[in-house]
């Protein structure tokens, strides 16, 4: 891409306001170093520095539209406690728009906790929510993110698989969205009961497009992933099952794969140059990607601003995000 284009299409970012439905929760992290191993068991002994904790989940993803320079409304589920008044903080702080998130009475907020020893994740604690809803909830949720896309430039649907991205509210915003006239992009994970045909986008990673697909999710082989027969296959049942206009299969550090109806698949490699921490890589993906479409990208250019951005936050440590200098600088430097 031109290096014109890539400003012409993050200046237009800050006219874009994109409204996030999904999963939220908080990321917690400790931070240490580890220089004996203990005595109750062969397990490292992390004295601990640092503590911080940050949005994650769909949050992250609406963290990442603002740090584009876009405008970020989240549409999620909180519990009545400590950590889902923390998220709600978090989320204000940096500038999402939290009026269409619903605290729920009796739901525990998803906390996502990593110990982190000298840049090394050690372990991941999980609290997790039952996915199981009042259908009062979900009705007074599908009602508050219809209203919401009415004043949006493009839908990000992002599912970790918590419970709130459910038939009924797939149909709120596809419907809402087709309406309106914007792009919706759908960040799966394993649900295959889900009607989405009307799809502007989806980005999988390797495992999430075969578990879709309802095929075994192997190893992606050593090779050219345009070589892979059964990555091929989930990608051609994938365009058949939801009819997105477009696919795009994150691969980790073989890039992304593009498919589209009729045309044959694309490989597009990857932009990092040095990994520290994947977490919230395909956060960066989605938001990126949907919001440049929102701005008038074209699907191609969408994902290639999608890749460097991935690019840049893998390079960071914890759950990060890019900013328009950050993605103009990468391209720049991937272009030379």
């Amino acid at each position: 891409m031109k290096n014109e284009r890539v400003r012409h299409l993050t200046e237009a970012f800050r006219r874009q306001r994109i409204l996030v439905v999904g999963d939220v929760m908080l990321d917690k992290y400790l931070h240490g170093s580890v220089d004996r191993i203990s005595p109750e068991a062969p397990v490292p002994v992390v004295r601990v520095t640092r503590e911080r904790q940050v949005p994650g989940g769909a949050a992250n993803v609406a963290g990442n539209v603002v740090a584009l320079g876009g405008e970020a409304v989240i549409a999620g589920l909180v519990g009545e406690d400590a950590a889902g008044r923390d998220l709600m903080a978090l989320m204000a702080a940096q500038g999402i728009s939290t009026e269409a998130v619903r605290t729920v009475k009796g739901l525990q907020t998803t906390v996502k906790m990593r110990v982190v020893a000298d840049r090394q994740q050690v372990v991941r604690v999980d609290w997790d929510t039952d996915p199981k809803f009042p259908q009062a909830d979900v009705d007074a949720f599908c009602e508050r993110v219809s209203k919401q896309i009415e004043s949006c430039t493009g839908v990000i649907i992002e599912d970790y698989s918590k419970g709130i991205v459910r038939q009924e509210v797939m149909d709120a915003v596809l419907s809402a969205a087709k309406k309106k006239g914007i792009p919706v992009g759908l960040d799966p994970k394993d649900n295959l009961n889900l009607r989405i045909k009307g799809i502007t986008v989806a980005t999988p990673n390797y495992k999430e497009a075969h578990l879709c697909a309802g095929l075994p999710a192997a190893p992606p082989p050593p090779g050219s992933p345009l070589e892979d027969a059964t990555l091929r296959q989930a990608a051609g049942l994938l365009l058949t099952l939801w009819e997105p206009e477009q696919l795009l299969i994150t691969l980790g550090s073989n890039g992304m794969y593009l498919v589209a109806p009729l045309c044959e698949p694309r490989v597009i490699p990857t932009r990092a140059r040095e990994v520290f921490d994947v977490s919230g890589a395909g956060d960066t993906v989605i938001a990126t990607c949907v919001t440049a479409l929102a701005a008038g990208a074209s699907f191609d250019e969408a994902a290639v601003l999608g890749n460097n951005a991935a690019g840049v936050v893998v390079g960071k440590l914890g759950t990060a995000t890019c900013s328009p200098a950050e993605l103009l600088a990468a391209v720049e430097a991937n272009e030379r």
